[in-house]
C-alpha cells in the first residue's frame, strides 16, 4: 500500500513540476526540479522494501 501511495505522490509531483517548468523555462529551475524528482525516485526506490506501518 505504501508503494501505491508513493507512486501516486510521485505522479502528482511530476505533473505539478512539469506545469511549472513549462511556464518558467529557466535552465536553473529545470535543473533544480529534476534534482528534486531524482531524489524523490531514489527515496521511493529505497522505501519499496520497507514494511507498511
Amino acid at each position: 500500500m505504501k508503494l501505491l501511495f508513493g507512486l501516486m505522490g510521485a505522479v502528482l509531483m511530476i505533473a505539478f513540476l512539469a506545469s511549472f517548468i513549462i511556464k518558467v523555462k529557466e535552465p536553473a529551475m529545470i535543473a533544480v526540479a529534476l534534482i528534486g524528482v531524482v531524489m524523490m525516485v531514489v527515496d521511493l526506490w529505497h522505501a519499496r522494501d520497507e514494511a507498511d506501518t
